[in-house]
């Protein structure tokens, strides 16, 4: 019996190795051939033929501005998950918690927003946006994005399974009700916040959509965008787009990879009750 469980462990993990490599096999191509020259694609060569030449060309040729890019993605996503860690915890801990009218009708209208295709408002948030003279800005990239109804909602699903008698008695101990929020429930959603932050950076920071239709000045261009008019230039030069995809995912896997462990426990603890 016990040979058989480890027989029935030892196949486990090599089958979570052979697909865990499969699903590598993309990503290490890519890598490798960021590191290549034109003439070794699709090619093996040795390290000696390897270069860091097209990465080097991404930051010193002055036809596009890779370093400011960058500079713009890191402040956009930085501002963008900072309001969904402050905006979204209070709005789910007012529909897990509080008491007010209109409660119910709220948290159906969060539901029902998050059915909604953003490719359906896309236009009225340009409008919106454009009106306020925010277009070309870090305002028009980052103030619509603040708060998120499915962060919302699953931060609202954890916020439920918190025990009232916590809130109770921070509140006969002199908190308030936000002083309670902060101090003693906002700490237990470590790893629901996490999850968030996560999901919110790989959305901010891939995010093309919305910042090719909001920026136009090349200054104010994010990575993606920047790098997909590099690719409109340099189509042919395989190594070249290869290290700008790199340089777009290689952030949001070791951010995934350093928060892994509290990502699993936000999403097992998130949405299975309410």
């Amino acid at each position: 019996m016990e040979t058989k469980k480890r027989l029935g462990f030892v196949s486990n993990y090599l089958l979570l190795i052979i697909l865990g490599s499969l699903f590598a096999l993309p990503f290490l191509y890519t890598i490798y051939t960021s590191f290549v020259t034109m003439q070794d694609v699709n090619k093996l060569s040795g390290f000696s033929n390897l270069t860091f030449q097209n990465y080097k060309l991404f930051f010193t040729n002055d036809a596009y501005n890779v370093p400011q890019w960058l500079i713009n993605t890191v402040i956009m996503t930085a501002l963008v998950i900072l309001g969904n860690l402050i905006i979204n915890p209070m709005a789910a801990f007012a529909l897990a918690k509080l008491d007010f009218r209109g409660k119910k009708i709220v948290f159906w209208i969060v539901l029902g927003s998050m059915m909604v295709p953003y490719h359906m408002i896309l236009i009225p948030v340009y409008v919106n946006v454009a009106q306020l003279g925010w277009l070309n800005s870090f305002a028009g990239l980052t103030v619509p994005f603040l708060y998120q109804s499915l962060y919302i909602f699953m931060l609202r699903q954890f916020f439920v399974t918190v025990p009232g008698e916590f809130i109770e008695a921070a509140r006969l101990d002199g908190l308030t009700k936000m002083g309670a929020f902060w101090r003693i429930v906002y700490p237990l959603a470590k790893s629901s916040l996490i999850t968030m932050s996560i999901l919110a950076f790989a959305g901010t920071w891939n995010s093309y959509l919305i910042p090719s239709t909001l920026v136009s000045d090349p200054e104010r261009y994010v990575l993606v965008v920047g790098l997909n008019s590099v690719k409109d230039a340099f189509f042919e030069n395989t190594p070249l787009i290869m290290a700008g995809v790199v340089l777009t995912t290689l952030p949001i896997l070791i951010f995934f990879f350093i928060f892994q462990k509290q990502y699993i426990e936000g999403i097992s603890s998130s949405g299975v009750k309410g």
